[in-house]
């Protein structure tokens, strides 16, 4: 065998499993919606852009769009700058470093399943924690103290909490002003672990000698090393996390329906007969 042909036996076994496992399903996908193809039915028949024309088509199409783009962006930015966060909070500590990788983790090893089980029992009016969380604090001074803090500008927060109090805490997933923020916010909670994992193996390849040389160039504070060194030197970090953040985001299926313009996302329309 010639020198020059033994790369195609090293890079053609990985070409291959691409085309095979990658490639190859997006265009039977893309020719099986051309048809009336469903789960469970044996034969399908050629109906052409008829179920484009259908899912463009429905007065519901926009707010189940917007309902996804708004929830890919408030997750993605929030759990990608969180994510960041822990990492170079994390690399930083030279004790206990490993312990705070696991818990940060943990909701990322977690099934949907249990995850939407736990947050549907911890969000529920009733008996749900949070609620009683609240209502535990709707006598006690401190709290409404610390609700007016100077750092809020504005008593929205106390005037809400109060309301709270005197009426009900809000259904966190059945009501549209919440809906859609809390189903966000568990987005963030199970989304910025993972992000943290990839920015900490992306920290690792940072050559520790660019630090040094900053050092002597007056990059004195962390910001400025920061700014001067991780930041750029994270590039390829920060182009994938968004990524995969960003296809993770959009594949999301709400927890419970909800309001019923926050019952579907993107996803639950296009999978829709």
């Amino acid at each position: 065998m010639g020198h020059s042909k033994i790369h195609y036996w090293f890079v053609g076994p990985a070409i291959f499993l691409m085309l095979l496992l990658l490639i190859a399903p997006v265009f039977v996908a893309a020719a099986l919606s051309m048809t009336d193809y469903s789960l469970g039915n044996s034969g399908f028949n050629w109906i052409g852009f008829e179920n484009y024309e259908k899912l463009f088509s429905r007065r519901s199409y926009a707010k189940m769009f917007s309902a996804s783009l708004t929830y890919v962006l408030l997750v993605v930015p929030i759990s990608v700058a969180l994510g960041l966060g822990a990492a170079l909070l994390i690399s930083s500590l030279k004790i206990g470093g490993e312990l705070y990788k696991a818990i940060f983790f943990l909701p990322v090893m977690a099934t949907l399943l249990a995850m939407a089980i736990v947050w549907e029992f911890a969000l529920n009016p009733i008996v749900g924690v949070v609620n009683d969380i609240l209502r535990s604090g709707c006598d006690k001074d401190i709290i409404y103290a610390f609700l007016t803090g100077s750092w809020y500008g504005n008593n929205a927060l106390e005037s809400w909490y109060g309301s709270s109090c005197e009426k009900k805490f809000p259904l966190w997933l059945g009501d549209k002003k919440y809906a859609l923020g809390t189903i966000a916010f568990i987005g963030i909670w199970q989304a910025f672990g993972f992000n943290m994992v990839l920015y900490l193996a992306g920290l690792t390849s940072v050559p520790r000698e660019l630090y040094q040389a900053a050092h002597m160039d007056g990059a004195h504070s962390a910001w400025e090393r920061f700014k001067l060194v991780t930041w750029p030197m994270l590039g390829p970090t920060h182009v994938f996390v968004i990524t995969i953040s960003s296809i993770r985001s959009f594949q999301v299926k709400p927890l419970t329906g909800g309001p019923i313009f926050l019952k579907k996302t993107a996803i639950d329309t296009i999978k829709a007969p």
